[in-house]
């Protein structure tokens, strides 16, 4: 692989361009940095010749540094379970191989279901009635232009031209997947509109075609509003539709729970309510005067939570971030725990011994502290305890009602410094385990 490191001081934005009319994103804080950006050639020296992965030695880099935009695809399939690090070269082109072989009958079958899956074009109205009855109404489609619409057509004549009788549908399943695949066609259009990237036609319908097949293959959660941001820096960093695909799966394994609906509740609650109780722990006088507002449940956080600080950073600050996060969270038995059948969820073990050196800083933490499984929480709930701690002073003296919270959390948009964000989440996190530790000695 011959990539050539770019100026050392060159803003990690510049790899994503921003679309020449968009002049109010927010600006990068970050910068590649060289010896502290993990580059391709610390990246290669990590690998032993069979292809067995130090990992260990590289989430230190990436803490301090990111990793440089050329290899952040294929860093990320291993920070986020992907492959294990001690598989060698061959193991993972094999792994690699069957996994695309099965993205390949997943979206086939997805095809067979609605023949626009993989067709380069993709929906924004809906397509069923809840009774499952083909509309009749137009479907609208976008083609090379995303501004411009087709002419109106009906999915009898997608593809044939002509009116053809299309019946009732009478399996649920279909029905329900069918429901939401205009909803991904709406979030897919809104999805990063100011890169250039997704000026593109086809990189818009890989977006729509990830995000349709997942909703099939993950029928509990399905499609919610929040996922086209998460599954978006995937289908720019990944150039395989497949490998995308799989690399945005491991981490909705680790986030599907926030889009898990159970009656009228989100499953991202459970996550607020986390993080009151990391509120009322470490800083009880916040608490109370949020309670106090009104915000008890914390829900002006709820998009922090849901999409990963995607509109708080500009593009390329997100990213670092989520690494920089996955790479303080790594846990070596990620990718064992994903391949065993019964074990599809990070939350549901985490039992063998292991190697506090091939773990991440925030999960030696968790080791070093004796927390049971039931008591760990994600980083991400402490990244925002961390937000809403640096910004104690002003809740505190000027949030007078939830509208004024709002206002003042919305000011970070495009002001927040991942890493230090990070660092903040890191000395919060270490509060709290010491004084949940300290109430436990004392009851």
């Amino acid at each position: 692989m011959n990539i050539l490191w770019k100026d050392p001081g060159l803003p990690t934005d510049s790899y994503y361009e921003v679309r020449v009319e968009c002049t109010d994103v927010p600006k990068t804080k970050f910068k590649i940095k060289s010896g502290k950006t993990l580059s391709v050639r610390k990246w290669q020296s990590a690998f032993s010749p069979e292809g067995h992965l130090d990992i260990g030695q590289t989430l230190g880099r990436i803490y301090r540094g990111g990793i440089h935009p050329t290899i952040r695809g294929e860093v990320w399939e291993f920070l986020l379970g992907c492959f294990d690090p001690k598989s060698t070269y061959e193991e993972r082109k094999e792994i690699r191989l069957t996994r695309r072989e099965e993205y390949g009958r997943l979206k086939e079958l997805c095809t067979y279901m609605f023949p626009l899956v993989g067709s380069g074009k993709f929906i924004t109205a809906p397509v069923i009635t809840e009774d499952g009855t083909p509309t009749q109404d137009p479907i609208v489609l976008l083609e090379a232009n995303p501004e411009k619409l087709m002419i109106p057509t009906t999915q009898a004549t997608i593809n044939s031209g002509k009116e053809v009788s299309v019946p009732k549908e009478e399996d649920n399943k279909i029905i329900q997947w069918k429901l939401t695949l205009h909803q991904i066609g709406l979030d897919v259009v809104r999805t990063d509109r100011t890169l250039v990237f997704y000026e593109k036609q086809e990189n818009l319908s890989k977006l729509w075609d990830v995000l349709s097949v997942y909703a099939w293959f993950d029928k509990e959660v399905g499609y919610g509003q929040g996922m086209s941001d998460l599954c978006s820096p995937m289908i720019m960093l990944l150039e395989d539709e497949a490998d995308a695909f799989w690399c945005f799966e491991r981490l909705m394994r680790r986030l599907r729970g926030n889009f898990k609906c159970v009656g009228a509740s989100v499953g991202v609650e459970s996550q607020l309510c986390n993080l009151a109780n990391v509120i009322q722990v470490v800083d009880p006088k916040l608490h109370q005067h949020l309670d106090h507002l009104g915000g008890g449940d914390y829900l002006f956080a709820f998009r922090m939570l849901m999409v990963l600080f995607r509109r708080e950073l500009s593009f390329g600050d997100s990213l670092y971030l989520w690494e920089m996060m996955w790479a303080l969270e790594y846990d070596p038995d990620l990718y064992n725990l994903y391949e065993e059948p019964d074990s599809d969820r990070p939350e549901d073990a985490k039992a063998k011994p292991k190697s506090s050196r091939q773990c991440g800083k925030f999960e030696r933490e968790i080791l070093r502290s004796g927390a049971k499984d039931e008591e760990t929480l994600p980083i991400s709930v402490f990244l925002v305890a961390s937000v809403l701690k640096e910004k104690s002073v002003k809740l505190l003296t000027e949030a007078k009602g939830l509208d004024d919270v709002v206002k003042i959390l919305n000011d970070t948009s495009g002001n927040l410094d991942a890493k230090k964000s990070c660092s903040g989440a890191m000395k919060l996190h270490k509060k709290y385990l010491k004084k949940v530790k300290l109430e436990k000695v004392a009851s």
